[in-house]
């Protein structure tokens, strides 16, 4: 249990957290009465897990403190802390709401690469997983529009629209990378049925 693993459980830990504020906030603004010291709280709660994700990698990285557990657990926490934050601010009563639509195209993008990352893991008995450049920018976009929404923003829509178009657009990519992979371990020449002898 390196510090590095420490800091990601941590980040984990957290996410519940948010969730709680947000709600609670979201129900002080649908009154009528939106109590900003829980706004505040709420956003202080998302950063400081966001920026640990930066922490903990430089850490692992500066003093060798990689393990097997840290990489399983890192991705895990990223993706839970932004899907949660996106799911939640799309139920929730915030001033703005995040369109119920744009957490179903996160998570079914997320779904797609998932279940075609299993599915090249078993027919190719290898996968190097890595991030495109489109993919790190729809992550960025993501976390743009959860940040506009609770900082109340005037112009969230835009960020909307466009972090769903790039995150749309990046889901092609990997289907594309993958049907490539596919095609680079054999598997895109049909199989020939078996002959039947005196046939």
């Amino acid at each position: 249990m390196t510090l590095p693993n420490q800091i990601t459980i941590g980040r984990i830990l957290l996410i519940p957290v948010f969730v709680i504020l947000a709600i609670y906030y979201g129900k002080t603004a649908a009154s009528g009465h939106p109590d900003e010291k829980l706004r505040i709280a709420t956003i202080a709660v998302f950063l400081t897990a966001a920026l640990s994700d930066g922490v903990d990698g430089w850490l692992a990285r500066r003093y060798q403190l990689k393990t097997r557990l840290g990489a399983l657990l890192d991705p895990i926490a990223d993706k839970g802390l932004m899907v949660t934050a996106i799911i939640t601010l799309s139920v929730t009563s915030w001033p703005y709401e995040i369109p119920v639509w744009y957490p179903v195209l996160v998570i079914a993008r997320d779904l797609i690469i998932l279940t075609g990352c299993g599915v090249l893991r078993f027919l190719n008995n290898h996968l190097e997983v890595h991030p495109s450049p489109l993919g790190k920018v729809s992550t960025f976009l993501q976390m743009l529009t959860v940040a506009v929404v609770m900082l109340q923003w005037g112009h969230c829509d835009p960020v909307v629209w466009c972090s769903a178009g790039v995150t749309l657009l990046s889901g092609f990519g990997y289907v594309a990378k993958g049907i490539r992979l596919l095609h680079d371990g054999g598997h895109s020449v049909p199989v020939s049925p078996p002959r039947i002898p005196g046939s």
